[in-house]
């Protein structure tokens, strides 16, 4: 399968600012469906608010746009009422962990059968260039002009603890990983995350004198680095450092797998 044929191309050019890498998510995404194989009515994509969650409306599948911080439990009334389809969330750092963020932890403590993308810009891209909860301390947004003073989520120590079955980092940069990453998060059973570090150089990178798309993604080149290689590095050393690889992938019962035993004990 073409990943062109999986396109809306009436619907381009996208709306993304020049050098955004949301399309780069975008094509690894329709990259490792057409891997998989997977046809237009055997998957959903749902989304809530923000500049990644005009993703869908980009692609041929059945899409839903929620509101803001609403993606997931959209995502999960669909999983539960068609079981058989594939439903993928696509959705911001703002969207997932600030006004979304107890929608997250939750369907990782029920194992809902989802695929969630975090497209991680490390600010509020389409409202503003507000700082997120992963906005890096020091950092600044235009809600903290002189640096943000707050502690980041760590995304991936925070879907571990909630109990999420598949959690990897990666960056857009590094696409291969990206898309095999994606893939796998796809056809694994239980609660998938994938955060995808992706550069947003009209807010994040003016503001913060990153100047150029390009020197972002060298930027993540330099500075995103794999498990093996941080076991060897001192942790003062990590701390302007992004850890990415596959952290969980475990097989574990579903809600929906625990609720067909309920329904077949209630019979």
């Amino acid at each position: 399968m073409k990943v062109d044929n999986l396109i809306r191309k009436e619907r381009l050019p996208f709306i993304w600012c020049p050098g955004c890498g949301n399309g780069t998510v975008l094509r690894a995404t329709l990259t490792a469906i057409a891997d998989l194989n997977l046809k237009e009515n055997d998957l959903i994509i749902v989304s809530g608010i923000g500049c990644s969650s005009r993703t869908p409306m980009y692609t041929k599948f059945d899409n839903a746009h929620s509101l803001h911080g609403r993606a997931i439990p959209l995502a999960t009334g669909i999983k539960l009422t068609r079981p058989d389809k594939k439903v993928i969330v696509m959705t911001g750092d703002g969207d997932a962990l600030a006004i979304g963020g107890n929608h997250l932890i939750h369907a990782a403590r029920r194992n809902i059968d989802l695929t969630v993308i975090i497209f991680n810009n490390s600010i509020y891209g389409m409202t503003g260039g507000q700082i997120s909860p992963l906005t890096p301390e020091g950092k600044k947004g235009t809600t903290a002009i002189m640096g943000n003073i707050e502690n980041k989520f760590d995304t991936v120590e925070l879907l571990k603890g909630a109990g999420a079955t598949y959690v990897a980092r990666i960056g857009t940069y590094f696409f291969p990983q990206l898309t095999k990453y994606i893939k796998n998060g796809i056809t694994h059973k239980g609660f998938s995350v994938i955060e995808v570090v992706t550069q947003c150089p009209v807010y994040y990178g003016r503001l913060n004198d990153i100047k150029t798309p390009g020197e972002m993604l060298l930027w993540q080149k330099d500075n995103l680095i794999s498990i093996e290689k941080a076991k060897n590095i001192s942790q003062e050393e990590l701390n302007e450092k992004i850890i990415i690889g596959e952290f969980v992938n475990i097989d574990k019962e579903t809600y929906i797998e625990k609720r067909e035993k309920l329904i077949s004990k209630a019979k």
